[in-house]
């Protein structure tokens, strides 16, 4: 028997597609242009980020849920876990990382499904790209100490109120959650805790030195690690590779029939990287999917999270190109509609700059360049620090990542408190500043 309602509901549908498509706004020059900067951005976020950030990073998330004990992810960032020490490890494990708003999201997803309670795990998300020491400093240097100083110091307290309160706002989800954890039996471990430590921290290297942006300054210290960034980045593969014949039992044989031709390549085009990360990142892959326990069950965890993220990423950096354009050009919302939207010290331009900030895709450290021409437009400098905050922790596609991890409800809460602590710290910092 037809259900009616159900073929009315699909009617319906196809009379708004085709609608959509009759009344498509193609040869309209902003529209036309909108479509140009949503796959522009697309690029952009395919060339710069999913080679050298991504991928690197499900592979970090992938080893979290394989070599990382429950109990120890539990014992640190659980719902059981001591306060002090949940937000502290959470904060600080973020603030390592330079990676944006995207990237952090597989080793959330990581660390959450292992047990680690909502409100550590949020304080991790937020802090992962808000607290970036690199774009800090030239928050700094761009936009005057005083801003870099309330960055510095707003994102730090936002990371923590706001695992505090979204561990308040779903209490009663994680006191069931601490009762489970309390049933779980004591997990077995392999290896040492050291030497997990040092094979993380050669992953995490590799993600950080690859990702290493030019500086604006030909000197100094930043430009001296940029120029050896890919040697510093091979360093820690061999190290990687060195940790996973010797402690995780992988065949020294297959190790090094990846890392000869990668090391080849590196040497022979020293000015196209990109070409022997893949290589390595590839041959990894082979070695790992045909490997026997740990390796596979590592690559398979990998995978995972790659199915689940990055479809949804390249979707909302579609809609989000289309709608905001790539930085320093126009979508199909103009950009004079934003500047001055964002003038003065409102609750409306505070709000707004916000909001636009948690929506709109940041690359790393690109935030402080639009704000500079932003600011010369004549933003206010509370909605500044509202966007600084609000920006590069959110995005669209983030967040559409985010509700697939944790779900719709913490999703739209996560958000807003985003958004209403930084609206609240720009009308602040607009007030005395």
């Amino acid at each position: 028997m037809v259900s009616w309602k159900t073929e009315w509901k699909k009617l319906l549908l196809m009379v708004l597609v085709f609608l959509g498509a009759f009344y498509l706004p193609l040869g309209n020059i902003r529209f036309d242009n909108a479509l140009f900067e949503a796959f522009g951005l697309v690029k952009d976020y395919a060339r710069e980020h999913v080679l050298l950030c991504l991928i690197p990073a499900f592979f970090i998330a992938g080893a979290i849920g394989v070599f990382i004990s429950q109990a120890s992810v539990m014992k640190y960032l659980g719902a059981r876990a001591n306060k002090i020490i949940a937000y502290g490890v959470a904060s600080v494990s973020g603030s390592i990382l330079a990676v944006c708003s995207c990237t952090v999201l597989p080793l959330f997803a990581g660390i959450y499904k292992m047990g680690a309670g909502l409100g550590p795990a949020t304080t991790f998300l937020y802090a992962g790209p808000a607290i970036n020491v690199l774009a800090i400093v030239l928050t700094a240097r761009v936009l005057g100490v005083e801003m870099g100083i309330a960055r510095a110091l707003g994102a730090i307290l936002f990371s923590i109120i706001i695992g505090l309160l979204m561990h308040l706002a779903f209490r009663k989800e994680e006191l069931k959650k601490a009762q489970v954890q309390m049933a779980l039996p004591e997990a077995e471990t392999t290896r040492p805790l050291w030497q997990n430590a040092l094979y993380f921290l050669a992953m995490v290297a590799i993600l950080i030195f690859a990702n290493w942006g030019k500086p604006a300054a030909q000197s100094g210290i930043w430009h001296t690690i940029y120029s050896w960034k890919w040697a510093v980045t091979g360093i820690w593969a061999l190290f990687l590779g060195f940790t996973l014949i010797v402690w995780f039992k992988l065949k020294w044989w297959k190790i090094l029939l990846v890392a000869l031709p990668t090391a080849l390549l590196a040497w022979g085009l020293r000015g196209q990287p990109m070409i022997p990360f893949t290589v390595g990142i590839i041959g990894l892959s082979v070695v790992l999917n045909t490997t026997d326990g740990e390796g596979r069950e590592w690559f398979s965890s990998t995978w995972g999270f790659a199915k689940q993220i990055l479809p949804l990423l390249l979707f909302g950096v579609l809609i989000a190109g289309f709608l905001l354009g790539r930085p320093g050009h126009e979508g199909i919302i103009p950009s004079s509609w934003v500047s001055a939207a964002v003038g003065g010290n409102s609750l409306w331009a505070n709000l707004f700059a916000s909001v636009v900030g948690a929506f709109m895709y940041f690359a790393t450290l690109t935030e402080v360049p639009i704000l500079q021409g932003l600011l010369g437009s004549g933003m206010g400098k509370g909605p500044a620090l509202a966007l600084l905050l609000a920006g590069p922790a959110l995005s669209l596609p983030n967040m559409l990542v985010i509700r697939s991890v944790m779900g719709t409800k913490k999703t739209v809460v996560f958000v807003i408190l985003v958004i209403v602590m930084a609206t609240i710290s720009g009308m602040f910092y607009g007030t005395f500043f």
